[in-house]
């Protein structure tokens, strides 16, 4: 009998701390996904479940933070995660609970994507998630990866501009002592940018917008994507181009399933 070594220490563990999309277009969904595509080994920790398409979001229910914790302590025991990112964490006790245990764990790069409010405009995280998502999660990450409504959360000013959005960057990366990458999606115009700011250190990455129906999913799988190329060793300013580069195809060819028009990943 023929045996194989089916083990490859070689493969990069990400874990993702995040809600499960019953349409998964988001969430847990896309990290695996995205994990999958860019041959990392994905694993999770489930803190809420909803009942959502890309269009509609129903319902949701928040797991205990026990149980979340029970999770992601068990993946920490049975894996060597090289990195981890956070989606969404909808009460305080979820984000502190996460905090504790993202230290206990000893994991060594955090990516943080603050979901706070849904695309089609739905409040995602109770105040006082948000103020302990500032106080406690945020000091113990690398990057954080914010939209425009999530930056002017954070920031603590509206946006409405590149300079706006620049200016928000910086005052986030300092105030909480953390790389940040403030994406433009949201704002006007023919092109996109994104700012990370890094230790006082502003890059701009400029992209032609996808004119396309939907985006849901679309910043899951850009920090999923960040956290994985982080994972690899790749440098930071060069892990956000890259995540920007693989969002920027998978929305170019997205599929039309049904009503919705969800990404499409590929690193072709």
């Amino acid at each position: 009998m023929t045996s194989f070594d089916l083990t490859n220490s070689d493969v990069p563990v990400v874990l993702s701390i995040a809600s499960s999309d019953s349409g998964a277009g988001s969430g847990i969904q896309a990290d695996l996904k995205t994990f999958s595509v860019l041959d990392v080994f994905g694993i999770s920790a489930i803190t809420a479940i909803t009942a959502q398409t890309p269009t509609e979001f129903r319902r949701m229910h928040a797991l205990p933070a026990d149980l979340v914790k029970e999770q992601i302590m068990s993946v920490s025991d049975g894996f060597p995660i090289s990195a981890a990112k956070t989606g969404l964490l909808p009460t305080r006790a979820l984000v502190e609970m996460v905090t504790e245990a993202v230290e206990d764990c000893g994991l060594p790069i955090l990516v943080v994507d603050p979901r706070m409010i849904s695309s089609g405009g739905v409040r995602l995280m109770d105040a006082d998630a948000v103020v302990a998502l500032k106080e406690s999660l945020l000091p113990v990450a690398r990057v954080v990866t914010p939209n425009v409504h999530e930056c002017e959360i954070l920031a603590g000013f509206p946006i409405g501009s590149i300079e706006d959005l620049r200016k928000a960057a910086q005052v986030i990366s300092e105030r909480y002592e953390i790389a940040c990458v403030a994406t433009g999606g949201s704002l006007p115009g023919e092109t996109l940018t994104d700012v990370l700011c890094d230790e006082g250190e502003i890059t701009e990455f400029e992209h032609q917008r996808v004119k396309i129906h939907q985006t849901h999913g679309a910043g899951c799988t850009y920090s999923a994507a960040l956290a994985a190329f982080i994972a690899q060793g790749m440098l930071l300013t060069d892990a956000v181009r890259e995540s920007r580069l693989l969002v920027t195809r998978a929305l170019e060819h997205a599929w039309h399933i049904g009503p919705h028009y969800p990404l499409h990943l590929s690193v072709q």
